[in-house]
Protein backbone atom coordinates (compact mmCIF):
# COMPACT_ATOMS: atom_id res chain seq x y z
CA UNK A 1 0.00 0.00 0.00
CA UNK A 2 2.67 2.36 0.77
CA UNK A 3 4.77 1.75 -2.22
CA UNK A 4 2.11 1.87 -4.72
CA UNK A 5 -0.20 4.71 -6.04
CA UNK A 6 -2.91 5.39 -3.54
CA UNK A 7 -5.73 2.79 -4.14
CA UNK A 8 -8.75 4.75 -2.89
CA UNK A 9 -7.96 8.78 -3.54
CA UNK A 10 -9.99 11.01 -2.40
CA UNK A 11 -10.97 9.30 1.29
CA UNK A 12 -9.33 10.88 3.95
CA UNK A 13 -5.81 10.07 5.14
CA UNK A 14 -6.61 6.80 7.31
CA UNK A 15 -4.14 4.12 6.56
CA UNK A 16 -6.76 1.81 8.05
CA UNK A 17 -9.22 2.27 5.34
CA UNK A 18 -6.96 0.86 3.21
CA UNK A 19 -5.66 -2.18 5.27
CA UNK A 20 -9.54 -3.02 5.77
CA UNK A 21 -9.81 -2.74 2.06
CA UNK A 22 -7.35 -4.99 1.53
CA UNK A 23 -8.44 -7.86 4.12
CA UNK A 24 -11.73 -7.84 2.50
CA UNK A 25 -10.77 -7.21 -1.04
CA UNK A 26 -13.48 -4.89 -1.90
CA UNK A 27 -12.75 -1.53 -3.57
CA UNK A 28 -9.14 -2.40 -3.88
CA UNK A 29 -7.39 -3.54 -7.42
CA UNK A 30 -6.97 -7.12 -7.88
CA UNK A 31 -2.98 -7.11 -8.30
CA UNK A 32 -2.93 -5.53 -4.68
CA UNK A 33 -5.06 -8.20 -2.85
CA UNK A 34 -2.68 -11.04 -4.67
CA UNK A 35 0.14 -9.10 -3.92
CA UNK A 36 -1.05 -9.07 -0.09
CA UNK A 37 -1.92 -12.52 0.38
CA UNK A 38 1.90 -13.73 -1.00
CA UNK A 39 3.22 -11.62 1.50
CA UNK A 40 1.12 -12.75 4.35
CA UNK A 41 2.02 -16.77 2.83
CA UNK A 42 5.70 -15.65 3.09
CA UNK A 43 5.78 -13.41 6.56
CA UNK A 44 6.26 -15.47 9.73
CA UNK A 45 3.48 -15.64 12.44
CA UNK A 46 4.02 -12.62 14.83
CA UNK A 47 5.08 -13.51 18.53
CA UNK A 48 3.54 -10.45 19.95
CA UNK A 49 0.59 -8.61 19.06
CA UNK A 50 1.12 -5.27 18.03
CA UNK A 51 -1.38 -2.83 15.97
CA UNK A 52 -0.76 -1.50 12.49
CA UNK A 53 -0.22 2.20 14.34
CA UNK A 54 2.41 0.39 16.25
CA UNK A 55 3.93 -1.29 13.48
CA UNK A 56 4.10 1.89 11.75
CA UNK A 57 5.99 3.35 14.65
CA UNK A 58 8.48 0.99 14.56
CA UNK A 59 8.90 1.24 11.02
CA UNK A 60 8.73 5.30 10.98
CA UNK A 61 10.36 6.42 14.25
CA UNK A 62 11.00 10.04 13.79
CA UNK A 63 7.02 10.11 12.28
CA UNK A 64 5.07 9.48 15.15
CA UNK A 65 2.67 13.03 15.69
CA UNK A 66 1.66 14.76 18.52
CA UNK A 67 -1.08 17.59 17.66
CA UNK A 68 -0.65 20.78 17.97
CA UNK A 69 -2.44 22.94 20.84
CA UNK A 70 -5.41 24.74 18.25
CA UNK A 71 -8.40 24.13 16.31
CA UNK A 72 -5.86 23.61 12.84
CA UNK A 73 -4.75 19.66 12.99
CA UNK A 74 -0.98 20.36 12.58
CA UNK A 75 1.66 17.88 14.52
CA UNK A 76 4.99 18.05 15.70
CA UNK A 77 6.81 14.68 14.54
CA UNK A 78 9.14 13.29 17.11
CA UNK A 79 11.87 13.57 14.51
CA UNK A 80 11.77 17.29 14.86
CA UNK A 81 9.99 18.24 11.55
CA UNK A 82 5.71 19.57 11.43
CA UNK A 83 3.17 17.92 9.74
CA UNK A 84 -0.44 19.19 8.92
CA UNK A 85 -3.93 17.13 7.88
CA UNK A 86 -6.36 18.53 5.70
CA UNK A 87 -9.44 20.15 8.53
CA UNK A 88 -12.00 18.10 7.23
CA UNK A 89 -9.96 14.81 7.37
CA UNK A 90 -11.08 12.33 9.89
CA UNK A 91 -7.69 11.86 11.72
CA UNK A 92 -7.69 15.72 12.09
CA UNK A 93 -9.05 15.37 16.23
CA UNK A 94 -6.53 12.48 16.35
CA UNK A 95 -4.09 13.82 19.37
CA UNK A 96 -1.02 10.96 18.05
CA UNK A 97 -0.75 9.93 14.45
CA UNK A 98 1.75 8.06 12.30
CA UNK A 99 2.64 9.36 8.87
CA UNK A 100 3.58 6.67 6.93
CA UNK A 101 3.48 9.32 3.48
CA UNK A 102 4.42 12.94 3.34
CA UNK A 103 4.00 15.28 0.58
CA UNK A 104 6.62 17.65 0.40
CA UNK A 105 10.29 18.27 2.06
CA UNK A 106 9.68 21.78 3.94
CA UNK A 107 9.53 22.45 7.44
CA UNK A 108 5.70 21.58 7.80
CA UNK A 109 4.48 18.47 5.12
CA UNK A 110 1.40 17.59 4.32
CA UNK A 111 0.24 13.99 5.77
CA UNK A 112 -1.21 11.92 2.44
CA UNK A 113 -1.14 9.19 4.66
CA UNK A 114 -1.86 7.93 8.60
CA UNK A 115 -2.80 5.93 11.45
CA UNK A 116 -3.94 7.11 14.54
CA UNK A 117 -1.64 6.31 17.22
CA UNK A 118 -2.79 5.69 21.32
CA UNK A 119 -0.97 7.32 23.96
CA UNK A 120 -0.85 3.64 25.55
CA UNK A 121 0.38 2.04 22.10
CA UNK A 122 2.92 4.41 21.77
CA UNK A 123 4.24 4.19 25.29
CA UNK A 124 4.42 0.38 24.78
CA UNK A 125 6.34 0.67 22.01
CA UNK A 126 8.80 3.38 22.20
CA UNK A 127 8.90 3.20 25.86
CA UNK A 128 12.86 2.84 25.81
CA UNK A 129 13.02 6.16 23.63
CA UNK A 130 11.07 8.55 25.99
CA UNK A 131 13.40 10.35 28.39
CA UNK A 132 12.42 13.32 31.24
CA UNK A 133 14.56 16.55 30.40
CA UNK A 134 14.92 19.35 32.91
CA UNK A 135 14.38 22.90 31.32
CA UNK A 136 15.01 26.45 33.15
CA UNK A 137 14.69 29.08 30.30
CA UNK A 138 13.49 32.65 29.31
CA UNK A 139 9.92 32.20 27.81
CA UNK A 140 9.78 35.47 25.45
CA UNK A 141 5.86 35.07 25.00
CA UNK A 142 5.31 34.94 29.18
CA UNK A 143 8.04 37.63 29.78
CA UNK A 144 9.70 35.36 32.84
CA UNK A 145 11.99 32.44 33.36
CA UNK A 146 9.83 29.08 33.33
CA UNK A 147 11.21 26.01 34.77
CA UNK A 148 10.19 23.29 33.47
CA UNK A 149 10.28 18.81 33.54
CA UNK A 150 9.40 17.54 30.30
CA UNK A 151 9.00 13.66 29.05
CA UNK A 152 9.65 13.57 25.76
CA UNK A 153 9.46 11.89 22.72
CA UNK A 154 11.65 13.21 20.32
CA UNK A 155 10.95 16.37 19.53
CA UNK A 156 7.69 15.77 21.33
CA UNK A 157 6.34 17.05 24.68
CA UNK A 158 4.22 14.09 26.54
CA UNK A 159 4.25 15.69 29.31
CA UNK A 160 5.30 19.15 31.16
CA UNK A 161 5.60 19.43 34.56
CA UNK A 162 6.57 22.57 36.57
CA UNK A 163 10.45 22.14 38.13
CA UNK A 164 9.86 23.40 41.68
CA UNK A 165 13.14 23.17 42.87
CA UNK A 166 15.50 24.28 40.20
CA UNK A 167 19.15 25.81 40.99
CA UNK A 168 19.10 28.88 41.88
CA UNK A 169 22.26 29.31 39.30
CA UNK A 170 20.01 27.75 36.13
CA UNK A 171 17.27 30.29 37.20
CA UNK A 172 19.53 33.25 37.02
CA UNK A 173 21.28 32.42 33.99
CA UNK A 174 17.71 32.43 32.17
CA UNK A 175 17.09 35.36 33.39
CA UNK A 176 20.59 36.45 32.32
CA UNK A 177 19.27 35.64 28.84
CA UNK A 178 15.86 37.90 29.10
CA UNK A 179 18.28 40.44 30.29
CA UNK A 180 20.02 40.62 27.14
CA UNK A 181 16.08 40.51 24.57
CA UNK A 182 14.91 43.11 26.82
CA UNK A 183 18.26 45.08 26.97
CA UNK A 184 19.89 47.52 30.14
CA UNK A 185 18.20 50.80 31.07
CA UNK A 186 20.08 52.41 33.68
CA UNK A 187 17.65 54.77 35.60
CA UNK A 188 18.39 57.24 38.61
CA UNK A 189 20.79 56.77 41.01
CA UNK A 190 22.70 53.47 38.66
CA UNK A 191 22.62 56.08 35.66
CA UNK A 192 24.55 58.92 37.90
CA UNK A 193 26.62 56.34 39.03
CA UNK A 194 27.59 55.30 35.18
CA UNK A 195 27.79 58.82 34.44
CA UNK A 196 30.61 59.77 36.89
CA UNK A 197 32.26 56.21 35.93
CA UNK A 198 32.17 57.01 32.20
CA UNK A 199 33.40 60.85 32.93
CA UNK A 200 36.03 59.37 35.26
CA UNK A 201 37.36 57.09 32.18
CA UNK A 202 36.92 59.78 29.29
CA UNK A 203 39.78 61.95 31.51
CA UNK A 204 42.11 59.00 32.11
CA UNK A 205 41.02 56.98 34.55
CA UNK A 206 41.80 52.96 34.11
CA UNK A 207 37.98 51.60 34.78
CA UNK A 208 36.04 49.37 32.93
CA UNK A 209 33.76 50.65 30.28
CA UNK A 210 29.87 50.92 31.20
CA UNK A 211 27.97 51.92 27.75
CA UNK A 212 24.97 49.94 27.21
CA UNK A 213 26.57 47.51 24.61
CA UNK A 214 29.92 47.22 27.23
CA UNK A 215 27.65 46.32 30.01
CA UNK A 216 25.57 44.05 27.99
CA UNK A 217 28.34 41.99 26.93
CA UNK A 218 30.05 41.62 29.98
CA UNK A 219 26.68 40.96 32.01
CA UNK A 220 27.85 37.43 32.83
CA UNK A 221 30.86 38.42 34.63
CA UNK A 222 29.50 41.34 36.71
CA UNK A 223 25.44 40.97 36.22
CA UNK A 224 25.19 37.31 36.89
CA UNK A 225 26.02 36.74 40.52
CA UNK A 226 23.02 39.68 41.40
CA UNK A 227 20.13 38.15 39.57
CA UNK A 228 18.58 35.70 42.14
CA UNK A 229 15.21 36.02 42.76
CA UNK A 230 14.92 38.04 39.16
CA UNK A 231 12.29 36.07 37.43
CA UNK A 232 10.08 38.26 35.30
CA UNK A 233 10.19 41.23 33.22
CA UNK A 234 7.99 43.62 35.88
CA UNK A 235 10.77 42.67 38.52
CA UNK A 236 13.40 43.54 36.05
CA UNK A 237 11.98 46.41 35.53
CA UNK A 238 12.40 47.58 39.23
CA UNK A 239 15.97 45.74 40.15
CA UNK A 240 18.36 48.57 41.46
CA UNK A 241 21.44 47.99 39.25
CA UNK A 242 23.57 50.29 41.31
CA UNK A 243 25.50 47.49 43.49
CA UNK A 244 26.45 45.68 40.93
CA UNK A 245 27.58 48.14 39.06
CA UNK A 246 29.87 49.54 41.56
CA UNK A 247 31.10 46.03 42.42
CA UNK A 248 32.44 46.28 39.54
CA UNK A 249 34.86 48.34 40.98
CA UNK A 250 37.88 47.62 43.28
CA UNK A 251 38.76 50.28 46.26
CA UNK A 252 40.92 52.23 43.96
CA UNK A 253 38.99 52.61 41.36
CA UNK A 254 36.40 54.00 43.09
CA UNK A 255 38.84 56.28 44.84
CA UNK A 256 40.04 57.51 41.25
CA UNK A 257 35.80 57.60 40.37
CA UNK A 258 35.37 59.74 43.79
CA UNK A 259 38.31 61.93 43.05
CA UNK A 260 37.83 63.10 39.44
CA UNK A 261 33.62 62.58 39.40
CA UNK A 262 32.58 63.18 42.54
CA UNK A 263 28.96 62.91 43.71
CA UNK A 264 28.39 65.62 45.46
CA UNK A 265 29.74 69.54 45.52
CA UNK A 266 31.18 70.42 49.03
CA UNK A 267 30.41 74.31 49.06
CA UNK A 268 32.10 76.76 50.94
CA UNK A 269 30.15 76.43 53.45
CA UNK A 270 30.98 72.45 53.86
CA UNK A 271 27.31 71.21 53.22
CA UNK A 272 27.22 68.34 50.55
CA UNK A 273 24.91 69.25 47.69
CA UNK A 274 24.22 66.31 44.90
CA UNK A 275 25.52 66.55 41.83
CA UNK A 276 23.06 65.75 38.52
CA UNK A 277 25.37 63.88 36.34
CA UNK A 278 22.15 63.45 34.10
CA UNK A 279 22.72 67.11 32.89
CA UNK A 280 25.86 67.90 30.35
CA UNK A 281 27.61 69.11 32.14
CA UNK A 282 27.06 67.38 35.11
CA UNK A 283 24.88 70.38 37.16
CA UNK A 284 24.63 71.09 40.66
CA UNK A 285 21.79 73.68 42.15
CA UNK A 286 22.69 76.00 45.55
CA UNK A 287 21.73 79.61 46.67
CA UNK A 288 23.98 82.30 45.04
CA UNK A 289 25.29 83.71 48.53
CA UNK A 290 26.65 80.40 49.76
CA UNK A 291 29.40 80.53 46.67
CA UNK A 292 30.52 84.06 48.29
CA UNK A 293 34.53 83.92 48.16
CA UNK A 294 34.47 81.59 45.62
CA UNK A 295 37.13 82.47 43.06
CA UNK A 296 37.54 79.58 40.56
CA UNK A 297 35.41 77.58 38.95
CA UNK A 298 34.71 73.71 40.06
CA UNK A 299 35.32 71.00 38.12
CA UNK A 300 34.33 67.44 37.47
CA UNK A 301 36.44 64.92 35.49
CA UNK A 302 38.02 68.05 34.70
CA UNK A 303 35.07 69.91 32.84
CA UNK A 304 33.22 72.89 34.58
CA UNK A 305 30.58 71.59 36.75
CA UNK A 306 27.47 73.65 35.32
CA UNK A 307 26.00 76.04 38.82
CA UNK A 308 22.54 76.77 38.58
CA UNK A 309 22.37 79.78 41.21
CA UNK A 310 19.24 80.52 43.23
CA UNK A 311 17.78 83.53 44.96
CA UNK A 312 16.77 83.21 48.54
CA UNK A 313 13.30 81.95 47.44
CA UNK A 314 14.88 78.96 45.44
CA UNK A 315 14.49 80.18 42.09
CA UNK A 316 17.37 79.82 39.57
CA UNK A 317 18.36 83.64 38.51
CA UNK A 318 21.57 82.80 36.66
CA UNK A 319 23.43 79.11 35.01
CA UNK A 320 27.23 79.49 34.81
CA UNK A 321 30.43 77.50 33.92
CA UNK A 322 32.37 80.38 34.55
CA UNK A 323 31.64 81.75 38.04
CA UNK A 324 34.79 84.45 37.98
CA UNK A 325 33.30 85.76 34.86
CA UNK A 326 29.97 85.96 36.11
CA UNK A 327 31.01 87.68 39.33
CA UNK A 328 32.83 89.92 37.11
CA UNK A 329 29.91 90.64 34.56
CA UNK A 330 26.39 89.76 34.89
CA UNK A 331 26.27 89.81 38.88
CA UNK A 332 25.94 93.45 38.97
CA UNK A 333 22.72 93.37 36.85
CA UNK A 334 21.49 90.39 39.44
CA UNK A 335 22.40 92.32 42.31
CA UNK A 336 20.45 95.52 41.26
CA UNK A 337 17.35 93.28 41.24
CA UNK A 338 17.75 90.96 44.00
CA UNK A 339 18.60 93.57 46.43
CA UNK A 340 14.80 95.66 46.02
CA UNK A 341 13.05 91.80 45.71
CA UNK A 342 15.01 90.08 49.02
CA UNK A 343 16.12 93.46 50.87
CA UNK A 344 17.13 90.93 53.82
CA UNK A 345 19.98 89.11 52.20
CA UNK A 346 23.45 90.14 51.56
CA UNK A 347 24.48 91.25 47.91
CA UNK A 348 28.01 92.98 48.34
CA UNK A 349 29.33 94.86 45.64
CA UNK A 350 32.27 92.78 45.89
CA UNK A 351 30.86 89.06 46.34
CA UNK A 352 34.42 87.58 45.83
CA UNK A 353 35.56 89.56 48.96
CA UNK A 354 32.12 88.15 51.11
CA UNK A 355 31.92 85.35 53.52
CA UNK A 356 29.36 83.06 52.06
CA UNK A 357 25.94 82.95 54.15
CA UNK A 358 22.27 81.01 54.36
CA UNK A 359 21.56 83.62 56.24
CA UNK A 360 19.15 86.99 56.10
CA UNK A 361 19.80 90.33 57.77
CA UNK A 362 17.71 89.67 61.35
CA UNK A 363 14.35 92.32 61.60
CA UNK A 364 14.60 95.20 63.43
Amino acid sequence: LLSDRDPMPGRGADLGLRLKALATGRDMPGRLVEEGKRLARLAPKRRTQLTAAQMAALAYPDRIGLRRKGDAPRYVLSGGRGAVLDAGDALAASPFIVATDLDGGGREARVRLALPLTEAELREVAAERITWEQTCAWSRRAMRVEARRLERLGAMVLTEQRWTDAPEDARAAAMLEGVRQMGISLAGAAARFRARVELARSGGADLPEMTDDALLGTAEDWLLPYLGGVETAAAWRCFDLLPALRARLDWGQMQAVDAAAPARFTTPLGRQVPIDYDSDPPEVALRLQELFGQTTHPTVGGRPLKLTLLSPAGRPVQVTTDLPGFWASSYADVRKDMRGRYPRHPWPEDPTEADPTLRAKPRR
